[in-house]
């Protein structure tokens, strides 16, 4: 079974990345706002991130979709979390694989309006069965889940990769593997968190990956 090839979830998935192609257009009319949120030496709060791209839709690319459903059908990832789920388009690759794995996914949204439609596009998709959605902040949202964790994709706020994956660590299963997105789009500002998983001292082995913008693959080693 393959449930990227449900015809639901194709029309869910062409549909969002169709949108995101034009949501481009964002970028230029919003340079300097942009500009500020991704590069600006000042730091805003994650809120106050999420407020300004509320209704923005920057989803990983179908490359990066489909290999993190190749990467959690190949491990039998049956408990996957996600770190910024958006409007859904991560969520549903991680739900596809998930569903084929008998397994469930557990993501976190900031922003009350992309929740909705994460929930929407979920059960347009016909995978709201296998995946859930947590409204707040993530540092609070994903606390309580349980080990052993298979699975775990970092794309929401950078500056909280590294204390999301310090706090997601200790129930990560041997052989778990955690994939992080925009790696050299925000290189200054994941330089923390690529010294941690690839400095060979913190139960990590990793590799940033040239998928789009760097897509970092990390694995957990048995002996953390």
């Amino acid at each position: 079974m393959n449930s990227l090839d449900d015809a639901r979830v194709r029309a869910v998935l062409n549909r969002l990345h169709r949108r995101a192609r034009r949501d481009w257009l964002f970028f230029a009319t919003h340079l300097p706002t942009v500009a500020a949120l991704m590069f600006g030496r000042q730091k805003i709060a994650p809120e106050a991130q999420a407020r300004q791209l509320r209704n923005v839709l920057i989803p990983i690319s179908r490359a990066q979709g489909r290999f993190l459903y190749l990467v959690a059908r190949s491990i039998g990832a049956k408990r996957i979390v996600e770190f910024g789920t958006s409007f859904g388009v991560s969520t549903i690759y991680a739900a596809a694989a998930a569903r084929d794995n008998q397994g469930r996914v557990i993501g976190s949204e900031l922003e009350p309006g992309k929740h909705l439609a994460a929930l929407a596009n979920l059960a347009a998709a016909g995978l709201d069965e296998v995946a859930e959605v947590r409204l707040g902040d993530a540092r609070e949202t994903l606390r309580d889940i349980p080990a052993p964790i298979d699975l775990v994709l970092l794309d929401g706020w950078k500056e909280l990769y590294l204390p999301m994956l310090q706090l997601l660590a200790p129930k990560l299963r041997a052989g778990a593997v955690v994939l992080a997105d925009n790696i050299r789009t925000f290189r200054r500002d994941l330089a923390p968190y690529v010294d941690y998983v690839q400095g060979g001292h913190n139960g990590f082995a990793s590799l940033t990956l040239p998928l789009s913008d760097g897509f970092e693959y990390s694995v957990r080693l048995p002996d953390a």
